[in-house]
């Protein structure tokens, strides 16, 4: 099992990125997808998910209405469209996904909000 993020960068403040992770090794149409991040001096946390089957969404209260998570099944593929960023959203943005109980984590991806 691998998960490849990209797609961060610097960016100011109510501009968009959009991350992608890609997976190989398994098939995320069966497995649910989130995206976490962690900022500096802080705890990683909880920013979104897609599950499988239905493909249902959900979000951290900080980031709703202003993110959406996706997914490409054919491109095995997982998507986070960030939409008006703020400074507070700069962080290093990873894919995760628990696969027969084990927690695989992609390498990580910087996503700076700054002027």
């Amino acid at each position: 099992v691998q998960l490849v993020a990209s797609g961060g960068g610097l960016v100011q403040p109510g501009g968009s990125l959009r991350l992608s992770c890609a997976a190989s090794g398994f098939s995320i149409s069966t497995y649910r997808m989130s995206w976490y991040r962690q900022a500096t001096g802080k705890e990683r946390e909880f920013v979104a998910a897609v599950r499988n089957g239905g493909g249902s969404t959900n979000y951290a209260d900080s980031v709703k209405g202003r993110f959406i998570i996706s997914r490409d099944n054919a491109k095995n593929t997982v998507y986070l469209q960030m939409n008006n960023l703020k400074p507070e959203d700069t962080a290093v943005y990873f894919c995760y996904v628990s696969y027969f109980g084990r927690n695989y984590w992609g390498q990580g991806t910087q996503v700076t909000v700054s002027s």
